[in-house]
C-alpha cells in the first residue's frame, strides 16, 4: 500500500531533496498524479520509507563508530606531539653540550710544497744526525 503525499512531504519521507522527487516524476521512475488545482502528488511504498529508516539507523551507527575513532586519533596525535617536543627538548640541550667548532682560518692555507727530485736526494744521501728515538721516548724524555 502506498501514502499520498505532496512533493515535499515525499522528498522527507525518502530522505531526498524535493528536486530529486520532481526529477523521478519527470521520468515517470515514481507513481504520482496531479489534482484539478495542479498540486503534484506522489505516491511512496510503505518498504521505500522503512528502508530509509534502516539506512538512517545504519548511519547513525556508523557515524557514532568513526566519531569514537576520530577522537582515538586525536588522542594518539596529542601524545605524539608531546613526545615530539619532548624529543626536540632533548636535542636541543644535547646539541648545546657539544664545543663549538674551531672557526675557519681567515686567510687561505699556502698548498704544501712539492720537493724536488734534487732535494729529495739531499736528504736520503745525509743521515738524520744522532740515534733516532722513539716516538714514547721523544714524548717523556727519556
Amino acid at each position: 500500500m502506498a501514502d499520498k503525499m505532496t512533493a515535499a512531504e515525499a522528498a522527507e519521507a525518502l530522505g531526498i531533496t524535493r528536486d530529486a522527487v520532481y526529477k523521478r516524476v519527470e521520468r515517470d521512475k515514481i507513481r504520482h498524479e496531479k489534482s484539478s488545482d495542479g498540486q503534484l502528488y506522489v505516491y511512496v511504498e510503505k518498504s521505500d520509507t522503512s528502508q530509509r529508516q534502516n539506512v538512517q539507523s545504519e548511519s547513525s551507527t556508523l557515524t557514532s563508530a568513526l566519531e569514537a575513532r576520530i577522537e582515538s586519533l586525536e588522542r594518539q596525535l596529542e601524545a605524539e606531539r608531546g613526545s615530539s617536543a619532548e624529543l626536540r627538548r632533548l636535542l636541543a640541550a644535547a646539541l648545546e653540550r657539544i664545543p663549538p667548532q674551531l672557526e675557519a682560518p681567515s686567510e687561505p692555507r699556502e698548498a704544501p710544497k712539492t720537493a724536488t727530485v734534487q732535494e729529495a736526494e739531499q736528504q736520503h744521501s745525509h743521515p738524520p744526525e744522532g740515534p733516532r728515538r722513539g716516538f714514547w721516548r721523544r714524548l717523556f724524555g727519556s
